[in-house]
């Protein structure tokens, strides 16, 4: 899993790239890069990276006034997601199994992550969603569907804005009226809040709840008790992106995580490469 150290570089780019969203000013950016410099050098070490980010975006936004930086790319990707969606959803409902396709496009969506990428394109989204057609899927997807089928109450974790427009493909494929949508309780890089949801449209499909906590992931400690309930009397989890992995993965709950593995840690830690599709099962269901 990765290190405090492994942070630093993703930390102090997030840091400049929310400066330079709120301000062309380039004495608040080195201002503001100094202080949280000076934040990472007295910041606990044994927390995870998503506990790292939170402490260190809440600090962005204190000294830009801006409660939500990433605010305007998030409608961009939302509005961008939606005019791929038709098409997409086509070549779900043709294929041969629709639900691995509706799999394949939401990890897919799994790419527009400014946590993860700088500089994210329109175009490496529309390239995204054209190669998940045909680029390997890791995982057990028959025990996977499987699960879907025997569940009756379904926690869908949501990871990012604009991505969650394409999570509607794998939503409509799950009786959907079983599984309640949840994402971020506050702003947090581009993660979604009920603002995006509420854009992708998926309260025509599912119950939306938020899950109380401004931090990457699911860090249980920090979500609210109405989230910690539907998260325990779940009985399938389905977590999209590396920070719900690198929060939940030792967490004993049957949870499948659905992300494109994009950290050479997280790709050693998985034994997978760098760009796969992945469909991991946790440790409690691959001991069943």
């Amino acid at each position: 899993m990765r290190t405090y150290l492994d942070c630093i570089p993703c930390l102090t780019r997030q840091t400049l790239e929310a400066a330079r969203m709120v301000s062309d000013d380039e004495v608040f950016h080195q201002r503001l890069l100094a202080e949280i410099l000076q934040a990472l050098s007295t910041i606990d070490m044994s927390l995870p990276p998503p506990a790292m980010a939170r402490l260190i975006h809440g600090r962005i936004r204190e000294l830009s006034g801006n409660p939500d930086p990433y605010r305007e790319i998030k409608q961009r990707f939302n509005r961008m997601a939606w005019e791929l969606l038709p098409a997409l959803k086509k070549k779900v409902v043709a294929s041969t199994s629709p639900l691995e396709m509706a799999v394949r496009a939401a990890i897919a969506g799994n790419v527009i992550d400014f946590g993860a990428k700088a500089a994210l394109r329109e175009e490496d989204v529309q390239a995204a969603m054209e190669q998940c057609l045909t680029v390997p899927l890791a995982g057990d997807f028959g025990r996977f569907a499987q699960r879907i089928h025997a569940s009756r109450q379904i926690l869908y974790l949501a990871d990012n804005a604009g991505e969650i427009v394409f999570d509607r493909l794998l939503l409509e494929q799950l009786a959907p009226r079983r599984v309640t949508v949840a994402v971020k309780g506050g702003p947090i890089i581009n993660d979604a809040l009920l603002a995006d949801a509420e854009e992708a449209r998926i309260g025509e499909l599912a119950e939306v709840i938020d899950n109380g906590s401004g931090a990457p992931g699911t860090i249980l400690d920090d979500c609210s008790p109405r989230f910690r309930r539907r998260f325990d009397e779940a009985e399938l989890i389905i977590a999209k992106g590396q920070a719900n992995y690198e929060t939940l993965s030792d967490v004993p709950r049957p949870i499948f995580f659905l992300l494109q593995v994009k950290c050479p840690m997280i790709a050693r830690n998985l034994g997978q490469p760098l760009g796969r599709l992945l469909l991991a099962a946790s440790r409690q269901i691959m001991g069943e």
